[in-house]
């Protein structure tokens, strides 16, 4: 190991992780090359491809190494928050034909497609050069959606040519749509305000509805993933690394392969905002057609969007000096705190708003970036509940059981494409993210702003 490892996490969600095999790959990705600080894991760690879901690696910016399996096949998997001018109350008998006007809007499920014409190759790459703002260009959102985007959801170090031609083709008919797995589209109740003010700063209020939206770079992204790790894993001898893992393949960062991945890795980043901002744009009209409310009575918002699987160059004190490093987060969230200079101006004296998302039955949670997480995880935090049963695990708990019906006793509409994967993300599949966010905001890592209810889901 080249730097030690550290967990946050409390003595419970410990006694859950004892024989999880995710500890041994903190271990793992300490032995990355030019690794600095600590190899992290944040509380909502779990088993992941290479990396541990849940975890954080910073690496000197010229002499380390970048590896795919630190950013996951999702790249930029990550998720959005959307704010209202509708109370809860108000849409609550309305809520089955909102929830159907969603489901048919937004298409959801494997390999799902449609949700705009397919684009020419060029359109493709116009795209995966802009980012959101190409969305918003075309009347998906509106400008002011992009200074609550990260990054203004756009990497400048894209590169379309970086991308492979089949990579391509698999995004030509994506864009808008949820995919499958553990992403959703969520109609919530602010049901908890923990800092009014700074709820009251971001348009929230207890009753308010809101909209989460759970979704990445689709095909193209886990396309881009697939083919550097192959040409990475050819390539290590000729540098000389030699990892424990062979899912920690990896390339010094200013080597060929290092940026030809990096340029891609930028470019399925923006497909991912693109995407997430496209279906804002379609959740905004599905309101309006159920509801038969205009703009001006919707006033939909963002309130922000967040990366979960990315690397990124920033700048970071490292033993008490500013350095350069690339920062690997694999199911982990960026949390810059108040006053960072790469936040908007309406958000710098608050710090970066942080979505954790929980499980369709329970609860998700708004935060805040603080100046602990810049003193001590690179700027970052959790990001979501983590599960503690496989989606193999969860299928077979859930047979037999009407999950659907359950969930509708709870107070919580699905509209979904599959029962079985109902099943894989049912809330016991889950941490209590209750449980998650005690854990950093206890250790000054992000604080909690309010809590939010799911009312309707649309399952990817």
């Amino acid at each position: 190991m080249r730097v030690p490892g550290r967990i946050y996490a409390s003595e419970k969600l410990m006694a859950e992780l004892r024989d999880d095999p995710a500890l041994g790959q903190v271990a793992n990705v300490a032995h990355l090359p030019g690794i600095v600080g600590h190899a992290l894991a944040m509380p909502d760690i779990h088993w992941g491809y290479g990396f541990p879901i849940g975890g954080v690696a910073a690496v000197d910016a010229e002499e380390g190494a970048i590896s795919p399996g630190g950013i996951g096949f999702d790249i930029n998997c990550g998720v959005r928050l959307l704010r209202t001018a509708l109370a809860a109350d108000d849409v609550g008998p309305h809520l089955g034909r909102l929830a159907d006007a969603l489901y048919q809007a937004i298409p959801a499920g494997v390999g799902s497609e449609g949700a705009i014409p397919k684009l020419t190759r060029a359109e493709e790459k116009q795209m995966l050069a802009r980012g959101a703002a190409w969305a918003v260009a075309r009347e998906f959102g509106r400008a002011s959606d992009l200074e609550a985007t990260e990054e203004g959801g756009c990497l400048r170090e894209a590169d379309p040519d970086a991308v492979s031609d089949t990579a391509l083709e698999r995004g030509r008919s994506q864009v808008g749509t949820l995919g499958s797995g553990n992403h959703f589209l969520e109609v919530q109740r602010v049901d908890e305000v923990y800092d009014p003010r700074a709820a009251a700063a971001l348009g929230l209020a207890a009753g308010g509805v809101t909209v989460m939206i759970h979704s990445g770079s689709r095909g193209l992204g886990y396309q881009v993933c697939d083919d550097a790790l192959r040409t990475m894993g050819r390539a290590m001898a000729r540098y000389g690394i030699d990892m424990p893992d062979r899912q920690l393949a990896c390339v010094p960062l200013r080597s060929p392969e290092g940026q030809q991945y990096f340029a891609a890795m930028a470019a399925a980043a923006n497909f991912a905002w693109t995407n997430r901002q496209v279906m804002s744009g379609l959740a905004e009209r599905a309101f309006a057609a159920a509801l038969g409310l205009g703009p001006a009575a919707l006033r939909f918002g963002l309130v922000y969007d967040v990366c979960h699987n990315i690397a990124k160059l920033e700048e970071h004190p490292v033993d008490g000096r500013p350095r350069r490093v690339c920062v690997h987060r694999k199911g982990a969230t960026r949390a810059f705190g108040p006053g960072h200079p790469a936040l908007a101006a309406h958000l710098r004296p608050l710090g970066q708003p942080v979505i954790i998302p929980g499980d369709m039955g329970r609860y998700s949670f708004l935060l805040l970036g603080t100046a602990g997480a810049m003193a001590e995880t690179f700027g970052t935090t959790c990001h979501g509940a983590g599960r503690v049963m496989s989606r193999t695990q969860a299928k077979k708990a859930g047979h037999g059981l009407d999950l659907v019906a359950e969930l509708g006793r709870r107070g919580v509409l699905v509209r979904a494409q599959s029962l079985r994967g109902v099943a894989e993300e049912m809330p016991w599949a889950y941490k209590d993210v209750a449980d998650v966010v005690d854990v950093v905001d206890r250790a000054g890592l992000a604080r909690r702003v309010a809590r939010l209810r799911p009312l309707a889901v649309v399952k990817g």
